[in-house]
Parts: C-alpha cells; sequence; structure tokens
C-alpha cells in the first residue's frame, strides 16, 4: 500500500481526545498505596555504541534508529522516529508502555525523562526501545501508530500516546520489510560471533544485578477469608430474598502491584464473572444498574463501566493485561462487613498467576523415545544402540552465593524447581544431569563457577537448561514481573529451544509473558556448546509476583512447563545433533 506523502512541522500538533464517558467521583480507597523508594533506577545500555567504520559483514548495514522527537498538545504526546531504509520493527504494548523491537539497525543507547505529558520515560539499547507512560496500554487503546512519507522521501515512524487515543497497529504488529539475517542482527545488539570465553568477562543474568537483600516492595495483601489464592468459581448467589436495591459505584482499593474492585451486593443478586482479553465481565441480576464509569481508575484497571441490562446489569473491568480463567484475578463473595450488603471482591493484577493444584494426571511428561546412538563412523547392525537422550539443569547461584533475596532466597528455588524437573523428566526416559542437587557453589569465584556450569553443555549433551528467578530495585519494582526466556547465538537451535521453554511455562503457569530476550550476552549461555537457554520463572520484588515464588503449586507448574519444553525439544529435533532426522517422533517405536 502506498503510503501518504504528509509535512511535519516541529510542532507535530495532536488532536484532542474527548472520552464521552460519565465520570464518577473518585471512590475513597479503603488501603494505603505505598509508593516505592524515591530515586529512579540506574540503568546500563545494553547495546554497543556506533562503530567507526561501516559493518562488513554480510546483511548489516551502518544505519542507526533512535534520536526521537516529541510534542505533546493536552494529554497526548507525538513521537517521530526516522526509518533508514531496510529497517523492520514491531510494536508491542504493555503493562508499562510500548516497546520497539528493531531489526536492520544499531539503536542508540539512551535514557530520557519525559518527553511529554504521556511519555514519562523513554530508554533505548540492545535492539530495544521503549517509551514508558504512566497508564498501561491495551492492545488498541492508550497508542496509535502509522508510517508516513515526508516531502523529502524519507520515511517517519509517528506514535501517539494517550489515554484517550486508540488505534494501536494492524495485530499490534508493524513490519515494515523482510527481516535481515539473526547472524546480522546479533551483531547490531551487539552480541556478534561469541568470541572465545577467556577474552570475555563473566555476564550474570539479568536478575542478578540486584544486590542479594537488597529492598522489596511489601508484598500486596490477600483477600481475607477461605481459598483466596484461588480465583472463585465464575457464577454465585448471595444468600436471601433478591431485593432489587441500586447497585452503587464499586469501592477501590490500591497496592503495591495490586487493586482490588468491590461491589456490594444485596441479597439475592447472582453474578456471573467471564474473564477475557480486555479484561472481565460480570453480569449482575437481582438488582438495578445504571451508566457510569471512570477511566485510568488504577495501573491495573484501565476503566470499569457499568450498563443496565434487563433485570440487572453488566460491570465491565478493562484491565491492563489479559485475564484468563485461572490467572490476572482473584475473587470472591464475603459476607458483609457492617450493614446487610454481601461483598464481591475481585482482586486485579497481571502478575497473578495459576496457583491451582496439577491433577494426577498432569504430572506427568510423556516418555521421551531413546536416541539412536552408533560406534565408529559406519552405521552397523550389530554396533547401533539406543541411548536416552543426556539434559543438563542448571539451578543457580547456590551455597555462598544466594542470587536475590527478599520474601524467598533465589537458590533455594532454583533447586526446588530443578529437582522436580529431574524428577519429571526421569521418569521419561531423559538422562538428567544437574550441575548442582544440594546448596552448594561449584567454586568461589564467579566466573570460574558460571564457567564450570556451562562446560557440562559439552558434545553428548543433548540441551543446558539454567534456572534463576528475576529481580529489580525498589525504586522499578512494580515494572518487573512475569516468565522470560534468555538465549545467546552460542548454537543454531538454542533460540529454538527458548522459544518451546517459554512457551510451555506460560502456558502451565498462566503468569505473565515477557517474551524472548537475548541482548545480553551470559556467561552460562556463550560457553555452553550445545542449544542453551536460560530462564526467569519470576520477579522476587514484585509483591505480587514473589507470592508466586512461595506456592507450591506455582512452583510445579513452572517444573512441568519447563519438563514439556525440554521434552518438545528433544522429539522435534532441536537438540545438539547435527542431524535432527535421527531424534524419532513421539509415540515411534524401536
Amino acid at each position: 500500500m502506498k503510503l501518504p506523502v504528509i509535512l511535519l512541522s516541529s510542532a507535530l500538533l495532536l488532536a484532542g481526545a474527548g472520552s464521552g464517558l460519565a465520570q464518577t467521583a473518585a471512590p475513597t480507597d479503603p488501603f494505603q498505596r505505598t509508593a516505592p523508594a524515591a530515586g529512579r533506577p540506574s540503568v546500563t545500555a545494553q547495546a554497543t555504541a556506533a562503530p567507526t567504520a561501516p559493518i562488513t559483514l554480510p546483511g548489516v548495514q551502518n544505519a542507526t534508529f533512535g534520536s526521537p522527537r516529541a510534542s505533546s498538545q493536552g494529554s497526548a504526546t507525538r513521537v517521530v522516529f526516522d526509518l533508514p531504509a531496510g529497517v523492520t520493527y514491531s510494536l508491542t504494548p504493555t503493562f508499562t508502555g510500548l516497546r520497539v523491537d528493531v531489526q536492520g539497525a544499531r539503536v542508540q543507547p539512551a535514557v530520557t525523562t519525559a518527553l511529554g505529558s504521556s511519555v514519562t520515560e523513554y530508554r533505548a539499547g540492545g535492539g530495544q526501545a521503549t517509551l514508558f507512560t504512566p497508564f498501561p496500554l491495551s492492545l488498541n487503546g492508550g497508542w496509535k501508530a502509522q508510517e508516513a512519507t515526508l516531502a523529502t522521501g524519507s520515511r517517519v515512524l509517528i506514535i501517539d500516546i494517550g489515554a484517550g487515543v486508540t488505534g494501536g497497529a494492524a495485530g499490534s504488529r508493524v513490519l515494515t520489510s523482510a527481516p535481515v539475517t539473526p547472524a546480522a542482527q546479533a551483531v547490531l545488539n551487539g552480541l556478534g560471533t561469541p568470541l572465545p570465553a577467556a577474552s570475555l568477562p563473566a555476564a550474570l543474568p539479568p536478575g542478578d544485578t540486584v544486590q542479594s537483600g537488597g529492598k522489596v516492595l511489601p508484598p500486596a495483601p490477600a483477600l481475607p477469608g477461605g481459598d483466596t489464592a484461588r480465583p472463585s468459581a465464575l457464577t454465585g448467589r448471595v444468600p436471601g430474598a433478591p431485593r432489587g436495591d441500586l447497585l452503587a459505584p464499586p469501592r477501590l482499593g490500591k497496592s503495591p502491584g495490586q487493586t482490588r474492585v468491590v461491589l456490594d451486593l444485596p441479597s439475592g443478586a447472582t453474578y456471573r464473572i467471564t474473564p477475557g482479553p480486555s479484561g472481565l465481565s460480570i453480569e449482575l441480576t437481582g438488582l438495578s444498574v445504571t451508566a457510569q464509569g471512570e477511566r485510568n481508575a488504577s495501573p491495573e484497571l484501565r476503566e470499569w463501566r457499568s450498563e443496565p441490562r434487563a433485570g440487572g446489569g453488566v460491570v465491565t473491568l478493562l484491565t491492563a493485561a489479559p485475564t484468563t480463567a485461572r490467572s490476572g484475578w482473584r475473587a470472591q463473595l464475603l459476607p458483609p462487613a457492617s450493614g446487610d450488603l454481601h461483598r464481591l471482591a475481585i482482586d486485579l493484577s497481571p502478575a497473578m498467576a495459576d496457583l491451582t493444584p496439577l491433577l494426577p494426571a498432569e504430572r506427568v511428561v510423556t516418555a521421551v523415545p531413546p536416541v539412536l546412538a552408533t560406534r565408529g563412523t559406519a552405521l552397523l547392525a550389530l554396533s547401533a544402540s539406543f541411548v536416552k537422550p543426556r539434559v543438563v539443569i542448571d539451578p543457580g547461584h547456590g551455597g555462598r552465593d544466594p542470587g536475590a533475596v527478599g520474601r524467598i532466597t533465589e537458590k533455594a528455588v532454583n533447586l526446588d524447581i530443578a529437582l522436580r524437573v529431574r524428577e519429571l523428566l526421569t521418569a521419561a526416559g531423559v538422562d538428567v544431569v544437574l550441575t548442582r542437587d544440594s546448596d552448594r557453589e561449584l567454586h568461589p569465584d564467579k566466573n570460574t563457577d558460571l564457567k564450570l556450569r556451562a562446560a557440562l553443555g559439552t558434545p553428548g549433551t543433548a540441551l543446558f537448561v539454567s534456572i534463576h528467578v528475576n529481580a529489580l530495585d525498589a525504586v522499578s519494582a512494580l515494572r518487573g514481573y512475569g516468565i522470560e526466556t534468555w538465549w545467546n547465538p552460542n548454537h543454531p537451535r538454542s533460540s529454538a529451544l527458548a522459544s518451546l521453554l517459554q512457551g510451555n511455562m506460560v502456558a502451565q503457569t498462566g503468569a505473565f509473558n515477557r517474551g524472548l530476550k537475548n541482548t545480553q550476552s551470559l556467561s552460562v549461555l556463550r560457553n555452553s556448546r550445545v542449544p542453551a537457554a536460560l530462564v526467569e520463572v519470576g520477579y522476587l520484588s514484585h509483591p505480587v509476583d514473589s507470592q508466586n515464588l512461595t506456592d507450591s503449586h506455582y512452583i510445579d507448574r513452572v517444573a512441568l512447563g519447563i519438563a514439556q519444553g525440554v521434552r518438545e525439544a528433544l522429539v522435534s529435533g532441536v537438540t545438539a545433533d547435527a542431524d535432527a532426522s535421527s531424534v524419532p517422533l513421539a509415540g515411534t517405536s524401536h
């Protein structure tokens, strides 16, 4: 499609955005929100500086991305990026802002505060640029992106951000041309071809940059009553005969990382809660509902609105992240605190994961067929045998190295998960090697310790998986929650392994999906000679995510997700073997 030719002035005026939504006065919060510690987190640019000479690696151009221009009108901010020829990018709205992943150019490292009224911070480096916002973004709410061609013929990416801006981008993803090769992009991201281990310093997993024993945010308060860690049934009824009372506006309680919505329901009222990609829909009967609402109610609640229906009405809670039947929310019907109205209390947080126990049938990983192995260079009937595939599982830290410390100690959680993964994979016919099976480090020197762990990922091993827990400093702790998986270009199949692990862990836990990361060269990955990945299974610094990490059912689900990802990699040929066709498919008999 031909792009429109427009002229952009330095003002870059924005159209005002009206809400058209009836507003109510902000309700009194029954809980006091505690603010993070004052100050800003320190930031180290992950990308290397632009070279002084053109890059000569085939497929890589000497182009840069960054230096945004910004202007504001009212509450909306417009940010404009120049697009060099051949650059590709994807746009991803998140709970904290808009992320731009760039290919085909070096992203200029930068940290800039207050680009405008709706962009509180701009950070760039390591192949990514992020526009941080004071409110969460949805797939098509809070932002809009488009390309344009200037009169000079150059292309620009225009991003409008504001609470009243809508449109997003088609499928939340905009690609401007075919992507560059992975090898070329690795150079642009500052990784490049792995150097000899001796020439590189130790590089710690991202969460390990937080000092052990550092301050973490207090846990978010749990709902009083019974099974507070589980969502309620989708339907329920308040005891007593229907009275048809008028539903009052919801009461909101806010604590770090979590918002509580309380609906006061009269006797005889019924409710049905339906989660979805945009939030929760609550159908009510046995009472009267009026049209009202509020936008930007809290970081976790983008908007609430109520609408009358025959016999009752619907209350919609638009959340900052998708909700499912088992994640993103919790609910419970509580008895009256005073008076005669019951309370339907709904907690919202994108960090709330699936804490339901696994059923006995779910605690099993399907058997992995053994791998064909031969002695010598010829495949002879008498020399062929079948052996169990060998996988190295690395519980990070140990001994005098506790890792991150908060409500839990990282080294203990890592080992707990690794032992459960070993149990699952061993029962499935996998030869599992743990880098440690007790509370110990491999060497008192951290650099040597990391190299010794990676050294187990040598030929003869199919896969290497390192397990860690993430953390952020207290001043930015609310930005960190969920699961992510790291890979380095140490092996052609490392990225595929990381993708399988991430997908299976998120599917089992319902945790917030932070995706795949490869913008840092990590010692334990780059020194491995087989497909390797490092999983960060949650943030102990987050007041809600840290509760997940203390729950045995969540740990069970993380371990099952890792084991399932490893099995899928083994049976689909994502291993160190050069010939993937030698790996039998699931169900193959021998």
